[in-house]
């Protein structure tokens, strides 16, 4: 994990970063700096050695190791943290917990019953996979694998009821057309065919399913669910090697775009706000000849910050508020603090997400939208607003960190999504009108409920992951 580097006096008002120029004071406030004048220097970094601004996508061409003596908005710094094909998380720890056979809930007593075998089988893949790798992989479950098949079935009810009554309104007569974001271990694929093969011939002899999988290594593994353990394979399937922001083809037919626990891996951008004035500054991560990094603001530049906060500002009845900037008291109660700090607390602005929701808008003009995440989670990094969760396993346990500022591809780095704001951005964006509901209510509104009771009435399809919410155009 990174060091931070000794604390020089913070400027009133951060410095424009400019090509082969010393980057701009970090932001520190008045219990930092005094914790940080405590500290014994612990860097070997030159700051006079020229750095180069770089983005996620030069970084996965030209870097088969994390670089050095670089710089970059925040959100190049977790995309290539995640996603570089060489060294990024994705491509080298990540794997999807999935049981063996789907649970047989009827059987089991309650939903402790249910944690406990979980838990039993995530030890034993846990310690297979220490035993035969140097390098430790990092577990982590899903509710597609978990209550496989019928969470998977709740989210293909949901699709053809509302394809069934666009067509019986007349809204338009054209195949069901399926495009799944990130599809994972393609278990949700499976068991969305599976279900309209089972309960809706007609529609499924014409039904094309697409599925846009960045990764390659779980391409082939998309691909082998498609003819293992089964009789009659499906064969209506096409998968798309290739990353969502990559997208430059138009789609001019109607169709369902699903997203599943994806969103809360896009990255973000980091802003702080001038106390005085509450202008916005974006924030750059430096990374030294010594690998260690540092977190620099200047005025916003970036084109994609600059339009996801003029959209945000334009929102109404009620406006949005950040809130990352204090009540007018606070900031007056500040002007009386030794060495009061020039900024405000970071803000985490999901820019990737509000990417996604343009392509949408652009490439898929005729789409609905299916897409579930978390809205809260524990553990995420203190002191800032939408802040994410970093992690990495160690000793067979999870450990949470306290910056992002950590080394490429060996930390786990995913945000809650305020769904609410994401709803009135996506509808800001497209021009349509969407809903938000918990996994519950969608639960009760698709799942065939009887088939995840267990003996004592307790069901996991509506008592686990109540931090989920659906996304629902």
């Amino acid at each position: 994990m990174s060091t931070k580097k000794p604390i020089r006096k913070p400027k009133k008002e951060p410095k424009k970063l400019k090509e082969q120029e010393l980057p701009a004071v970090p932001f520190k406030g008045y219990l930092e700096t005094t914790q940080e004048i405590l500290r014994m220097p612990t860097t070997t970094a030159d700051p006079s050695i020229p750095y180069k601004r770089v983005d996620a996508a030069y970084c996965a061409q030209k870097f088969a190791k994390p670089p050095k003596n670089v710089l970059m908005l925040t959100r190049d710094f977790i995309h290539d943290s995640l996603y570089n094909p060489s060294y990024g998380y994705f491509s080298k720890q990540a794997l999807i917990f999935s049981p063996p056979t789907p649970y047989p809930f009827g059987e089991l007593r309650d939903s402790a019953d249910l944690l406990k075998t979980i838990g039993r089988q995530y030890e034993e893949i846990e310690r297979e996979l220490d035993d035969v790798r140097n390098i430790p992989k990092q577990l982590w479950h899903t509710p597609t694998e978990i209550l496989k098949p019928w969470y998977g079935y709740s989210v293909a009810s949901h699709i053809v009821k509302q394809y069934k009554r666009d067509v019986g309104t007349g809204k338009h007569s054209e195949p069901l057309t399926v495009f799944e974001m990130g599809g994972g271990n393609g278990t949700l694929m499976m068991n969305i065919l599976d279900y309209v093969r089972d309960t809706e011939p007609e529609i499924y002899a014409s039904m094309e399913y697409n599925l846009i999988e960045i990764s390659s290594k779980l391409v082939r593994h998309q691909l082998s669910q498609q003819t293992r353990d089964r009789k009659v394979p499906h064969t209506n399937v096409k998968i798309i090697n290739k990353s969502v922001f990559e997208w430059d083809e138009v789609v001019d037919k109607h169709c369902y775009f699903v997203a599943m626990e994806v969103i809360d891996n896009f990255a973000h951008d980091v802003v702080r706000y001038d106390f005085d004035t509450s202008e916005p500054y974006q924030a750059m991560v430096r990374v030294y000849d010594d690998g260690e990094f540092e977190e620099c603001y200047e005025r916003i530049s970036d084109p994609l910050i600059r339009d996801y906060l003029a959209v945000r500002t334009s929102l109404t009845s009620p406006p949005y508020k950040t809130p990352a900037i204090p009540s007018s008291t606070y900031r007056t109660l500040r002007n009386w603090l030794p060495l009061p700090p020039n900024l405000t607390k970071a803000e985490f602005i999901p820019t990737q997400a509000f990417q996604f929701c343009r392509i949408l808008s652009k490439y898929f003009p005729h789409h609905r939208l299916v897409l579930s995440d978390f809205f809260t989670l524990p553990d995420t990094v203190p002191n800032a607003v939408d802040a994410p969760v970093v992690q990495t396993r160690f000793s067979g346990a999870m450990v949470p960190c306290e910056t992002y500022l950590v080394q490429p591809g060996w930390f786990d780095i995913f945000f809650p999504t305020n769904f609410e704001l994401l709803s009135r951005m996506y509808d800001a964006v497209r021009g349509g009108k969407s809903r938000v509901c918990t996994q519950r209510q969608f639960a009760k509104e698709n799942a065939d409920l009887d088939k995840t009771r267990t003996r004592s009435g307790e069901n996991p399809m509506l008592d686990f992951y109540e931090n989920n919410k659906f996304l629902l155009s």
